[in-house]
């Protein structure tokens, strides 16, 4: 249970001062419904009001205070007016402009012949010095209050700073004192000032060098934030080690049968992330496994292998796909293979219904189904098997930490090795996957092909529609993709709807259409006409990204290039080049290309290792982004920035080791501190690791 110290930090912003319901909604939008999200919600930019220049030498655009005499009151006739206040003072006239204002309102703000501060960005109108709708208006006493250098937060529509900023303020006086969880010694070295401290600081910059990742405050903040990620993760994986499991031991007959009937021979570090696999499974404690490697890199059948090692063992084992194409195509992979060992397979997923569920859950439990390959539906309670040893699961980043340990409660001993096509940079593995072994694949099989990347305008479509129609004449397939524009998909769809008829025109029914909208059935059918040759060209969305395999696909056309990600358009480009065809990525951008979005593209062209792309992709984009959206299971960074604070992650690390090698229970005076930080940054999980011993 969240310790009392947090309680005041844990509730809805609309208990704080001034923040009604209509404010707090708006809020919410902006930054989170309780005090802790404000207190996470840091500024990006300050604004300096100490600028006081004499009017007539105020510049054009530059924010500046100036104590002036209201004059004038000129009130418009029409509501389209403006409506103007003349001020003075010994340097020059000023104007003040409003719309939409109201009358006595701005009497009362500026009585003709009274003193105000006004602060405001400047204007130059017809000769005249102006400021439209000032940002502050004081009297000379409470000019005293007025901030002379203001931070500025991210807002959204219908939010306006002050009520914001009132807000923060309000949550700061609610932020209770908390006890100092890092080591004494490393606080002094490092120069950083208490977390209070830290986090008012971080609220009120004194200039612009306070902004920056670097910034002590800052610092500060992000390693708490690092050192709790990394703290839960310490605890999830002794928790693990210490999770009596059983030993999965096979005699390799039936591996061997398989491997002699690869048309391949696996690479080396095929070879050698299946030994991993096999000894980790082996031991009594349970496996808990990450396999990762490039596009192409043959994961599969390296997770097929371990798979049946359990088999070998007695023992059954069940792979799990993102989606209902993804499944039926590892079946289809894997089935032949299986049979010619003497190994039964079958497939569950959300459309198994009726009898034929009956009958394949009778058949798993019963033990007569040694390998289930399929979805979530896999996970429903009446799903039983009869001897489950080994899990795999596959593409998944939604499948976090939080669910590896939702996962813990699920089976007896059941080993667990978890897949992704995406290779992962350090930073991420350590704060993502740091509860797992890690093998990684990093050969492509044999025979694979290099695509060839091109940079193109898509005014140049009509060249794109020549190249498409020579591909198809020589045997090959095309995907088209529209991007993801609009978080709500429906210009997603419209613009893939408008690309599928616009081809249409030129290739006639040979098209084919799917998008997030289709139901599965169509969504499936359409994917596998396209598979089966009788489509030429499939128009998508990025549902493709984790699609089907078809070999005889050469051609990858990606629409406005430049709004993916690098390690996405990689992805992306390795549903081709899978046969020993000549294959391309024709990468379309909207015109003008922003520089840096040219040189991202260019990072495409020049490479094809998914390791250096996912490396330049973490430091371009970040890493909710990197790893498939803020959906994702990945920890949700506030005050950490991954690309720039490698050092400190390294050193939470470190860190989190030491505290569990001094003090495993979190019983002593850091110890505690330490639960409160976990509770800080929701890392509840992990205490209940704690309290199970």
């Amino acid at each position: 249970m969240r310790p009392e110290i947090l309680f005041p930090v844990f509730t809805p912003i609309t208990s704080l001062k001034g923040v009604g319901p209509r404010i707090g909604g708006l809020i919410e939008n902006a930054a989170g419904s309780r005090t802790i999200d404000l207190l996470w919600h840091l500024p990006n930019a300050i604004i300096d009001r100490k600028f006081s220049p004499k009017l007539l030498d105020a510049p054009a655009g530059v924010i500046a205070t100036f104590t002036v005499r209201a004059t004038k009151h000129e009130v418009p006739r029409h509501n389209r007016q403006p409506y103007k206040i003349y001020c003075e003072n010994d340097d020059g006239v000023l104007t003040l402009v409003f719309f939409h204002a109201q009358k006595d309102y701005l009497e009362k703000q500026l009585p003709p012949g009274e003193v105000r501060v006004v602060s405001g960005r400047v204007e130059h109108y017809h000769g005249q010095i102006q400021i439209t709708h000032p940002d502050h208006i004081t009297t000379i006493e409470e000019s005293q209050d007025l901030p002379l250098l203001e931070p500025v937060y991210r807002l959204t529509t219908g939010l306006t700073p002050k009520p914001l900023s009132k807000a923060i303020a309000a949550a700061l006086a609610h932020t209770p004192k908390l006890p100092e969880w890092i080591d004494s010694a490393f606080l002094k070295k490092n120069r950083w000032p208490s977390w209070n401290e830290a986090i008012r600081s971080a609220h009120a910059p004194s200039s612009t060098r306070s902004l920056e990742p670097s910034a002590p405050a800052r610092q500060r903040l992000a390693y708490d934030e690092l050192l709790a990620n990394q703290l839960a993760i310490a605890l999830l994986r002794r928790h693990i080690r210490q999770t009596t499991g059983r030993s999965i031991t096979g005699n390799n007959q039936l591996r061997q049968k398989i491997l002699s009937q690869l048309p391949f021979s696996l690479t080396e570090s095929q070879t050698r992330a299946l030994d991993e696999i096999i000894k980790n499974m082996s031991a009594e404690t349970r496996m808990l496994r990450l396999l990762h490697g490039d596009v192409g890199s043959g994961k599969t059948v390296v997770a097929f292998l371990a798979m049946v090692n359990a088999v070998e063992a007695g023992g059954q084992a069940s792979l799990m796909a993102p989606t209902e194409v993804l499944a039926r195509q590892h079946l289809a992979t894997i089935q032949t293979l299986a049979q010619s060992a003497g190994i039964s397979c079958a497939a569950l997923t959300g459309r198994t219904k009726g009898k034929a569920r009956a009958n394949l859950l009778a058949d798993l439990k019963a033990g007569q189904i040694s390998i289930l390959v399929g979805t979530h539906a896999m996970f429903q309670s009446d799903v039983s098997f009869a001897n489950l040893a080994l899990t795999v699961i596959d593409e998944q980043h939604k499948f976090g930490v939080h669910q590896r340990l939702n996962l813990q409660a699920k089976g007896h001993g059941v080993d667990l090795l978890v897949m992704t096509a995406t290779p992962i940079p350090r930073t991420l593995m350590m704060t993502s996957y740091g509860d797992m072994d890690v093998s990684r694949l990093t050969e492509k099989p044999a025979g694979r092909q290099l695509v060839n990347t091109v940079v193109l305008p898509i005014e140049r479509f009509g060249d794109v529609v020549i190249a498409i129609k020579r591909g198809i004449t020589s045997g090959g397939r095309v995907y088209w993709v529209c991007p993801l524009v609009d978080e709500s998909r429906s210009v997603d769809l419209a613009a893939a709807e408008e690309r599928f008829a616009t081809l249409e025109t030129y290739f006639g029914s040979r098209v084919g259409l799917v998008h997030g909208r289709l139901n599965e059935a169509k969504r499936d059918s359409t994917m596998s006409d396209f598979a089966n040759g009788q489509l030429d060209i499939l128009v998508a969305t990025t549902v493709i990204e984790v699609g089907v395999d078809v070999p005889e696909a050469t051609i990858m056309v990606i629409e406005q290039a430049e709004r993916f990600g690098l390690a996405q358009l990689h992805q992306l480009r390795g549903r081709v080049g899978r046969s020993d065809k000549p294959s391309s990525c024709l990468l379309l951008y909207a015109t003008p290309l922003t520089k840096t979005a040219r040189a991202r593209l260019n990072i495409l062209r020049e490479t094809d290792d998914g390791f250096q792309i996912a490396e330049e992709d973490l430091r371009l984009r970040g890493a909710g982004e990197l790893l498939g959206t803020r959906q994702s299971g990945l920890p949700n960074f506030h005050l950490a920035e991954l690309p720039i604070h490698g050092e400190l992650l390294a050193a939470a690390e470190d860190d989190a080791k030491l505290i569990l090698t001094q003090d495993e229970a979190l019983e002593g005076q850091r110890g505690e501190a330490l639960r409160t930080l976990l509770y800080l940054f929701e890392r509840d999980a992990a205490i209940s690791l704690l309290r199970s011993g």
